[in-house]
């Protein structure tokens, strides 16, 4: 599926989909961007793919004889007896690669994607506004950072409780929770990993706004997350690690305490707020001036 084949009526000019508002409404607007994102075959192969990680791990887990206590991610160990920890070790396994990459290609696409295709004129030339077409690209791109680390914990969750017992979970203070409330651990750990994502998401789209190349957009963002944790683990930088916006991206594990410890949560969503006031207001700098119409 094109990336915005949809949007465009059989004359070449903006049209609507059958059903659908006209386009200079903001919630069809956003509603049109989440159904050509989550509709696109490229967006359900990154989902799947994040999909497979917890799958991988629960599947080598299964096959292997056993797990030395204290070796490989945190919580392997635990997936024998209990399988909801596959979610856990999945989501930690994927935060530092395989979670940016994806944001890095949905974020990079945002608007070099249409500016390539060619339909980036078009739809500014419908009642949309600039201001409100790049708060839609935003939005539609915190959909999939929610969606993203969503995916990978139901995932967990499912192939765990199909290879191995259920019971309840043993949090990192020591308390003891029931299967549900441990469900809803899982979720609130795939927020946090939603906010983390949202400060990565708004540097994708600054750096959208720069090229009509999608994959040099997409490239520029998952290498910009890399040279972050990169530098986050150098001491010799210890002063610059609490500005660096992968700094909290693990800090999740206070998630698992009883009772739930909120201060990595507060940091990280400031942190990220941070951010994406600077570099939304970079794209917005880079995109009104941008010339898209000629």
């Amino acid at each position: 599926m094109l990336p915005s084949s949809s949007r465009l009526g059989a004359s070449g000019t903006p049209g609507t989909q059958a059903g659908a508002a006209p386009r200079g409404s903001g919630l069809s607007l956003l509603w049109s961007e989440l159904r050509v994102l989550f509709g696109r075959r490229r967006t359900w192969a990154l989902l799947l793919a994040l999909a497979a990680i917890p799958v991988l791990v629960a599947v080598a887990v299964r096959i292997s004889s056993t797990v030395p206590p204290g070796r490989g991610p945190a919580f392997l160990d635990r997936i024998t007896q209990n399988g909801l920890f596959v979610a856990f070790t999945a989501m930690l396994v994927s935060v530092p690669l395989f979670l940016p990459l994806t944001v890095g290609v949905v974020a990079g696409d945002t608007i070099a994607g249409e500016a390539n295709m060619g339909t980036l004129r078009y739809l500014l030339v419908a009642p949309t506004g600039r201001v409100r077409l790049l708060l839609v690209k935003y939005a539609g791109a915190l959909a999939f950072c929610l969606a993203a680390p969503v995916t990978v914990g139901l995932a967990g969750a499912a192939i765990g409780a199909a290879l191995f017992p259920v019971g309840p979970v043993t949090l990192l203070s020591g308390d003891v929770i029931e299967p549900p409330e441990a469900a809803l651990r899982i979720l609130l750990i795939a927020a946090y990993l939603a906010v983390s994502l949202a400060g990565l998401s708004a540097i994708g789209l600054f750096l959208s706004t720069l090229t009509v190349v999608p994959v040099g957009a997409m490239a520029a963002t998952v290498v910009v997350s890399v040279v972050s944790q990169v530098l986050d683990q150098l001491p010799q930088l210890e002063w610059l690690h609490p500005w660096l916006f992968s700094h909290y991206w693990l800090g999740f594990g206070d998630l698992l305490r009883q009772p739930v410890l909120w201060d990595s949560f507060a940091s990280n969503a400031l942190l990220q707020a941070g951010y994406v006031a600077v570099f939304g207001a970079l794209a917005y700098g880079r995109f009104v001036t941008k010339d898209v119409l000629s």
